[in-house]
């Protein structure tokens, strides 16, 4: 055999392994939902502390972050009546607001399957409308005439949804299952 067939054949067997060796670690899972309780979210993701700390921090956020209104009639056109409440924030305003009906958590994960580490879950409050639909807080400094701007939550409540995102020439996958 020729010398550069030989050479030929040896890179050849060799350009696998140069190509695996250039993958990309995965970056991570993504794990977000909305959650009425405490329970709920324990049952979806299995980890009750780390839900206990999402809601924590979500009804420390509530007073701050919900939309404020004049009266309990201004509040009533879009969310129940009987949600609508009388509330202070931590610098003592008072307003008419919504009431904190559930919780948004989001949380990444890193590693691998048993192995996976969390880092400390994003939670924010969530807020029900009369249409039934689920709203979170928007980013800091996006409010509008005397209310916080919010987010639509498109996810079902109770439902923990990964979305997980793979390295080099990976596709995103996306897994729910279904809580109580």
């Amino acid at each position: 055999m020729k010398r550069s067939q030989t050479t030929a054949l040896l890179l050849m067997s060799a350009a696998p392994l140069l190509f695996s060796a250039c993958q990309l670690e995965p970056q991570g899972q993504l794990q977000e939902g909305v959650y009425t309780s405490v329970d709920n979210c324990a049952r979806a993701i299995g980890d009750s502390s780390t839900c206990q700390q999402a809601f924590e921090t979500a009804q420390q956020q509530a007073a701050d972050s919900a939309p404020q209104f004049a009266s309990r009639e201004a509040c009533a056109q879009e969310y129940d009546a009987d949600q609508c409440v009388e509330q202070q924030t931590r610098s003592g305003t008072s307003f008419i607001a919504p009431m904190m009906a559930g919780f948004f958590m989001s949380q990444m994960l890193q590693g691998r399957a048993a192995s996976a580490t969390a880092a400390a879950p994003a939670a924010a409050p969530a807020f029900r409308d009369k249409a039934n639909g689920w709203a979170r807080p928007a980013a800091p400094g996006m409010t509008g005439a005397n209310r916080t701007a919010l987010t639509p939550i498109n996810s079902q409540p109770n439902r923990a949804v990964t979305a997980s995102r793979g390295g080099f020439g990976d596709k995103s996958r996306k897994r729910t299952s279904s809580g109580g």
